[in-house]
């Protein structure tokens, strides 16, 4: 079932979302080559827990950490280490997602790890780009195909897949509700886009194929040719004013 949110749940979502973007400040403030993805994890975890918020992946389905910080070829899921020291001109994909006040708040961010070369810079930047031509078809009145349509035409164009085995989805008052959001597909199909849907639009983009494995752990999705990948996600409201963004600063 859709759950379309009033004026006051909409104000709880905001302030997941402000907690949820101080996170990803504190991430951006601290990838550097040397720290490793354990060390981040300690980092967010304790921020959200000392706002008052609970992390939302740890414990989710047994997921063991509180975010996902996925380095290089690995997509999504990638389990935090102590032990997994991040690398010069490596990138890292950081999901964070946070419950505060009985609504969630879900973003990821893909950063570099020091200076990175052309083809990893052009590979963030297009997977983000992606994300905002999503949120631009986010509009009452439009289709949810329209969102992935927009995502993937952008994607392919600037010569990038987009894997198909994960999507976005809806979000509330739990971290997955009604919709799914597929990053592909063709325009005008899908349910109508109405005020008070919020939803997460997250692009997951390969500079090689689509194609992606899960490894024997059942979470790190890696791409099966081994070439980088790239996340962006932010958490939006559709609004009669159109789409407004809740996971940023």
């Amino acid at each position: 079932m859709i759950v379309l949110k009033s004026d006051e749940e909409l104000k709880l979502m905001r302030r997941a979302g402000m907690i949820v973007a101080q996170a990803h400040q504190l991430v951006r403030d601290n990838v550097r080559p040397g720290v490793s993805t354990g060390e981040l994890n300690q980092m967010v975890e304790d921020f959200l827990v000392g706002q008052g918020a609970i992390p939302a992946f740890k414990g989710y389905h047994g997921y063991p950490a509180t975010i996902c910080a996925s380095v290089d070829e690995v997509v999504v899921h990638g389990i935090p280490d102590f032990d997994k020291k991040l690398d010069e001109g490596s990138i890292i994909g950081v999901d964070i997602g946070a419950f505060v006040d009985g609504f969630c708040g879900d973003s990821a961010w893909t950063y570099a790890v020091g200076a990175i070369d052309d083809d990893a810079q052009r590979l963030l930047q297009v997977t983000e780009g992606a994300l905002y031509q999503g949120i631009e078809a986010a509009v009452v009145g439009n289709r949810l195909g329209d969102i992935s349509h927009a995502i993937q035409t952008f994607v392919e164009e600037a010569g990038f897949s987009v894997v198909r085995d994960f999507v976005g989805h809806g979000i509330g008052r739990v971290m997955h509700e009604d919709l799914q959001i597929p990053n592909f597909g063709p325009p005008g199909r899908g349910v109508r886009l109405k005020p008070g849907m919020t939803l997460a639009l997250e692009p997951m983009v390969n500079a090689g194929a689509y194609h992606v494995e899960v490894l024997p752990d059942h979470w790190t999705v890696k791409t099966k040719d081994r070439s980088l990948s790239a996340h962006f996600e932010h958490t939006i409201a559709v609004t009669e004013n159109g789409p407004e963004i809740l996971t940023r600063l």
